[in-house]
């Protein structure tokens, strides 16, 4: 099991989210989250990614890495740069992540240039260079085009192949091979 919450409760800003949670992913699993706006998907990603602790419950992970709204890049320098540092704690090369995305030729462009669907690529593309079994993205389709979404699709699915798991929030579908878990 690759991620494993059992009866989790959530409260952030002293007001329950949500309880007695239970989800299970296993090697080659992909998970969309759903729910209305302000019901926990987003706080259920961070208890998932051990950023936050539950008010009740147990919570079981493999590495795990996380994109959500905060881009977690240091703005002036050049972005192949930026997602070096990520790689280098993670022992990877972002270079395959970068084409990944279709982001080799801005390597050379500070981060803070980056149009918002760039930034969104940046964000899922130091997702794929940590190496982490399990991916934790949120609203990973934000500003993406269909050549971004494209490849993120291409990306989570070499990644399933290859034994890891993607749960991710999101208000659009995300395909037909994911299972639905609602909040």
């Amino acid at each position: 099991m690759l991620l494993e919450l059992s009866d989790v409760s959530c409260r952030r800003g002293g007001r329950l989210l949500f309880e007695h949670h239970d989800l299970a992913l296993a090697a080659g699993d992909a998970v969309h989250l759903t729910g209305p706006n302000g019901v926990g998907k987003s706080s259920l990603l961070r208890l998932a990614a051990g950023l936050l602790a539950p008010a009740a419950g147990s919570i079981r992970r493999a590495d795990a890495a996380l994109a959500d709204d905060r881009l977690a890049l240091d703005m002036e320098k050049p972005l192949g740069e930026a997602l070096a540092f990520w790689a280098r704690i993670d022992g990877i090369s972002p270079d395959a992540a970068m084409e990944a995305m279709g982001l080799a030729p801005l390597a050379d462009v500070p981060v803070r240039f980056l149009s918002t669907g760039q930034a969104q690529r940046a964000r899922l593309a130091r997702v794929i260079a940590s190496g982490a079994p399990l991916w934790l993205l949120d609203e990973p389709l934000n500003a993406l085009d269909k050549d971004g979404r494209d490849r993120l699709g291409r990306a989570i699915a070499a990644h399933r192949e290859k034994g890891g798991a993607v749960l991710a929030a999101s208000h659009v579908s995300l395909g037909e091979d994911w299972r639905e878990a609602r909040l």
